[in-house]
């Protein structure tokens, strides 16, 4: 049940040395492509990175939280055209969210790193560096990149207790039973 796979996934940014197979990487482009989209225009396109010197250059793509991707044999770019939809982050970010799902599903780790909005160590924009680097035509945008690999280590799932239903209301805002 999808329940069981939430309360175990966590993000992880250690992995093996370990490739990704490529019949897994397949089942990990299916389930991005079944991402549901407003309207069904499919706004996103995913760039598929495996790539040693592209892992380490996209490691390198924001100031804070790439450094990671380093160790990640696979990265996946998903990057949406804002021309097809005006909720492409929404839809893109679907995108990534099954990417996590179906990874976690398959007992593969991953983490996201956000890009859209974001400045490498030097203060020069990050999509304009990958745009660069990936060959990105004009008016795609990146949202983020999904790091993917074999975790090297295990991580608890977070107790049930830490959720915050707090943040729960029902029938009227603050209205917590």
């Amino acid at each position: 049940m999808l329940i069981d796979l939430l309360r175990t996934r966590r993000s992880i940014r250690k992995f093996t040395a370990q490739p990704i197979e490529p019949k897994t990487v397949d089942l990990l482009l299916e389930a991005a492509l079944r991402s549901p989209s407003s309207k069904g225009t499919n706004p996103w396109e995913l760039i598929v990175v495996t790539a040693p010197e592209t892992i380490q250059q996209l490691a390198v793509a924001k100031a804070h939280g790439a450094t990671f991707l380093k160790g990640a044999p696979l990265a996946i770019v998903v990057c949406a055209d804002p021309a097809k939809s005006d909720v492409w982050v929404e839809d893109a970010s679907i995108v990534a969210t099954l990417l996590h799902l179906e990874a976690a599903d398959l007992g593969l780790g991953s983490c996201w790193v956000q890009i859209r909005l974001r400045q490498r160590g030097d203060g020069s924009d990050s999509q304009a560096f990958l745009a660069d680097l990936l060959g990105l035509p004009e008016g795609l945008e990146v949202l983020a990149i999904v790091g993917i690999g074999h975790p090297a280590d295990t991580k608890s799932g977070h107790p049930h207790a830490s959720l915050p239903f707090d943040r729960v209301s029902y029938e009227r805002f603050g209205r917590r039973e």
